[in-house]
């Protein structure tokens, strides 16, 4: 009798059954988190007078002002794609490395040139990178892969007061396209600068002013085509092209917006329009349109919709015995 027979390899185990547990490296990590939530949630050293944590300073900038209120999703949105996949992360659960240790340090520095700068925009861009070191150090690099994207989703909702400044070119914009796309519908109009004007209405004159420009819709947009591009099963590139496709749809969906409100004051109740209607079109009109869209684009890259596929047959070959035979799944 041989050796296998008497001594059987034991079975592989996957996921979390095959992974001993370094109670070092556990607890360092438990450290460092603590350490993490005192720093980055309670010393105060950003913003007005210095009166807020970094995560407090970031929490106080999502509001209409830096077009950044969906930024208070974005805890919940990382928190639903790692549960979305959490089986697949518990497949590839692999040992911890040190040198994970290394980007938690990354971080911790980032934090430290954020204090002495007073900038906490640096603080938050080494967030995402003790986050994700800790993964790396505990559960391996193929799950720091998989959550990666969930984590560094905040680095999406930080203000950046010179991105503010593109603003003035989408007014412009969305005043052009809203004067030639209302002559469409038969509504006349002239410009002058962003205001735009009737020709032969009796509405007011409308002012495309900052939250007007579609700036607003593209940040948020941006955010939504991130998250669906990195649920899609498809190629890289595609995932590419699907992200940067927010920002005509931005443009195209602003613009269809504004040009309701035109097409309702001059042909229904002017008052309406350019009070009830504009308050709300961009939740009843931007975003079904934009996500058609986007949906489109999404069908056109994969070759069909996504969710009826082009199932092709595949044959496989099997070898047995000198003989060749196929079969189909």
């Amino acid at each position: 009798m041989s050796d296998s027979t008497k001594n059987p390899s034991p079975p592989k185990l996957s996921g979390l059954q095959g992974v001993g547990v370094n109670w070092g490296m556990v607890c360092s990590v438990g450290v460092t988190l603590l350490m993490v939530t005192w720093f980055y949630g309670y010393v105060t050293r950003f913003g007005f007078q210095n009166a807020f944590s970094a995560l407090g300073w970031l929490y106080g900038n999502w509001q209409a002002e830096a077009d950044l209120e969906h930024g208070k999703f974005v805890p919940f949105l990382a928190l639903g794609l790692i549960a979305y996949r959490i089986r697949e992360i518990r497949q590839v659960v692999t040992e911890g490395s040190w040198w994970g240790i290394a980007a938690v340090v990354f971080g911790c520095l980032c934090f430290v040139a954020a204090y002495r700068t007073i900038q906490p925009r640096i603080a938050i861009v080494g967030f995402p990178f003790i986050l994700c070191g800790m993964a790396y150090a505990l559960y391996g690099w193929r799950v720091t892969k998989m959550v990666a994207f969930p984590l560094f989703l905040i680095w999406g909702v930080v203000p950046l007061p010179s991105f503010q400044q593109a603003t003035v070119h989408l007014q412009l914009l969305a005043t052009q396209m809203a004067h030639h796309g209302s002559s469409l519908f038969g509504v006349e109009t002239y410009i002058k600068g962003t205001v735009v004007l009737p020709i032969e209405g009796d509405w007011k004159p409308l002012s495309i002013a900052h939250g007007c420009s579609g700036i607003r819709s593209l940040m948020a947009l941006f955010m939504i085509t991130a998250i669906w591009a990195y649920i899609a099963k498809i190629a890289l590139w595609k995932k590419t092209v699907l992200f940067l496709s927010a920002i005509p749809l931005a443009i195209i969906g602003n613009s269809l917006r504004i040009i309701s409100i035109f097409v309702i004051a001059e042909h229904g109740n002017a008052d309406w329009a350019i009070n009830t209607w504009h308050d709300w079109s961009g939740l009843l009109f931007f975003y079904p349109i934009s996500l058609m869209l986007l949906l489109v684009v999404h069908s056109v890259l994969e070759g069909g919709l996504p969710w009826r596929r082009n199932k092709k047959k595949v044959i496989r070959r099997i070898i047995q015995q000198g003989e060749t035979k196929e079969e189909e799944p």
